[in-house]
């Protein structure tokens, strides 16, 4: 939703009551809106789009026909929704902070990380080279079980047999 909201026609559907209304008020109300929003909140532009968006949704879920003030209905639901997605911002922002202040920083989890790499390198290897060969062929080189049988000279039975051998031999590895 970005521009002006004067080509977008919404679906009119005569059986629902109230769809006349809700076309009436956004026909007449939705430039005016986008601009509120725009001047007063000082959003982001994809900001404003979903606020606006969301409004016309909170809107069209409303017995909108009984709307003695439009302008002050849509001003105060689009400033609820902008409230309402800031706290749920901040929240995410404290959980962030919460989340990283438990690691720790961010060196202890890039280590960690790091030695999982290892770990995996080590197992791989590890496997006897025939079950090894499948394994590098499917995951690293992404290959097809029909593309690693005709490059291995192998059937594709061997292939699912040996590609399920090292998997478990890894899942093994990895409990240990």
């Amino acid at each position: 939703m970005s521009g002006s909201n004067s080509d977008i026609t919404l679906p009119v559907d005569d059986e629902q009551p109230g769809w006349r209304a809700i076309e009436a008020l956004y026909r007449d109300h939705a430039e005016w809106l986008r601009a509120l929003v725009t001047r007063r909140l000082r959003a982001q532009p994809t900001e404003v789009d979903d606020i606006v968006q969301d409004t016309w949704l909170r809107a069209a879920g409303c017995k909108t026909d009984n709307i003695q003030h439009p302008k002050a209905f849509l001003s105060q639901t689009a400033l609820n929704l902008f409230r309402d997605r800031k706290r749920r911002e901040a929240v995410r922002q404290q959980h962030r902070e919460g989340v990283a202040a438990d690691r720790g920083g961010g060196d202890r989890h890039s280590m960690s990380e790091q030695e999982a790499i290892l770990e995996l390198e080590r197992i791989v290897l590890d496997l006897p080279e025939k079950i090894r060969d499948v394994f590098v062929l499917s995951r690293f080189r992404h290959m097809s079980n029909a593309e690693i049988a005709t490059t291995l000279g192998i059937s594709i039975k061997t292939v699912e047999w040996r590609m399920g051998k090292a998997l478990a031999l890894c899942m093994s590895r990895l409990r240990d």
